[in-house]
């Protein structure tokens, strides 16, 4: 019989240890060294190669073509996936606890059993949980097939035996091979069960999610290799205290990365939100000072973003500087930039940036508006209704365009703004209805455009 042995494997890169070490050797990360159990005789099982080896063939002897996509039956999943199923896709969404992760996936389970053969593995709940979930989210007589079983070999004969067109599995942290005597949830059983079912769905050519756990950082559990084994990998956002959520996609084969879909939780599941711009925006009565709105661009949609600014005497010798929903090192910059190129001091003020709505921006288009609500705070005097800006702010003052302007100016038209201050290089070719644009190469500029308006 062979000896068990025990080792140590990074989370972060997938180096592996005899010896438990505070600091990675590998990649220098800390404490990412987790214990994991092997037998050595298994070892070659482990790493069996995902793909069969092919013959070396030239790149301009491939023929290329569009991959067929099939609709998951929810017009925003579809938009983070890049345009829906992709045969063989392998897609792995993670989020906090109670966001919404399996009543996205149910529903779209439910959409898609109309229309063809869907298998749903539930390893965290029993056949009952699932089905009062599908009744409280009201879907019509779902033809699901549900399997609640954790055992990798099982899981794995159910999709040969008669291949989906789409598998859930919620979530890849609960599924085990008995080949391996660590238990369900390890660095190894999770990097061999997610390579495992990664192989067959690309094999068979089904649709495959995978659901993971996230850890508190809020990186996804498990060891980092997992990321690169999958084609797509969405991350849930949102506060659970809101009604609203959002899916980020950080890596897609098959489409764009930072796409954005919305949703609002309801006592029915996840609806799509096909206006989300309003869901950043704050409806004052009266126009308040400290405030600007920024349009910002998510993938290959335009979204209009509330900026909140907040300036108070500071009462201790050091002041703070704290940005929500934006970089805080890039505030401190900002206020220098402010400060040597405008003139406007804020070294005796408390600095408090936010986001409305909880959307995370970390484009530097919204250096401009920042700057403007922040003299906006600090003299207490509000912008001029109706106003928009964006744009990126240099360490010399300049104002350096951004991507995509002409969306950006079209959805503020479209909602109803009036005013525009833009960097010069984005200045349309041709007027925009409804919409004043100023084009600015300095923040000087933008400061004394703000000033005029408000005159």
């Amino acid at each position: 019989m062979s000896k068990i042995k025990t080792r140590y494997v990074c989370i972060e890169c997938g180096a592996i240890t005899a010896k438990w070490q505070g600091q990675c050797s590998s990649c220098q990360a800390w404490n990412t060294l987790e214990e994991s159990r092997e037998d050595p005789a298994e070892t070659a099982h482990r790493f069996a190669p995902l793909t069969q080896t092919s013959e070396v063939v030239k790149l301009s002897d491939v023929q290329a073509r569009d991959l067929p996509r099939v609709s998951t039956g929810i017009g925003e999943l579809d938009r983070v996936m890049g345009g829906g199923l992709v045969s063989g896709g392998v897609t792995l969404i993670g989020g906090d606890p109670g966001i919404g992760k399996s009543t996205l996936l149910l529903q779209a389970a439910g959409a898609m059993s109309g229309q063809s053969r869907v298998l749903y593995v539930t390893g965290e709940e029993s056949a009952e949980q699932v089905a009062l979930r599908a009744r409280r989210l009201s879907l019509n007589n779902p033809q699901i097939d549900l399997l609640a079983e954790i055992r990798l070999d099982i899981v794995e004969a159910a999709l040969r035996d008669n291949p989906p067109g789409m598998a859930v599995i919620d979530s890849i942290q609960t599924i085990y091979s008995s080949a391996l005597t660590s238990a369900p949830g390890s660095v190894a059983q999770v990097r061999e069960c997610a390579a495992q079912l990664t192989r067959l769905a690309k094999q068979l050519g089904v649709p495959l999610f995978m659901i993971g756990h996230v850890t508190k950082d809020g990186a996804l559990a498990g060891p980092r290799v997992l990321e690169h084994m999958v084609d797509t990998v969405l991350y849930f956002e949102g506060d659970t205290h809101s009604s609203f959520r959002l899916v980020r996609a950080f890596k897609n084969r098959f489409g764009a990365v930072n796409e954005l879909g919305v949703f609002a939780m309801t006592d029915r599941g996840l609806k799509g939100v096909s206006n989300p711009s309003a869901l950043f925006l704050s409806h004052h009565t009266e126009r308040v000072s400290g405030t600007c709105v920024m349009a910002t661009q998510e993938g290959t949609r335009p979204l209009l973003v509330e900026i909140q600014a907040l300036l108070d005497d500071c009462q201790s010798q050091s002041p703070k500087r704290l940005a929500l929903g934006l970089e805080g090192h890039r505030l401190a910059m900002l206020l220098a930039v402010l400060h040597r190129h405008a003139g406007v001091a804020t070294a005796d003020q408390d600095v408090f940036i936010n986001a409305v709505g909880g959307v995370r921006i970390s484009e530097p288009a919204a250096d401009l508006p920042v700057l403007l609500a922040v003299l906006s705070s600090l003299r207490n005097r509000p912008l001029p209704a109706g106003l928009i800006a964006f744009g990126e702010i240099g360490l010399a003052g300049e104002v350096r365009p951004a991507p995509r302007g002409q969306e950006r100016l079209r959805e503020a038209a479209k909602l109803g703004f009036s005013t525009a201050i833009i960097p010069s290089a984005n200045a349309p070719k041709s007027p925009i209805e409804g919409l004043n644009v100023i084009p600015i190469d300095r923040l000087s500029q933008a400061i004394e455009a703000a000033r005029q308006l408000n005159d």
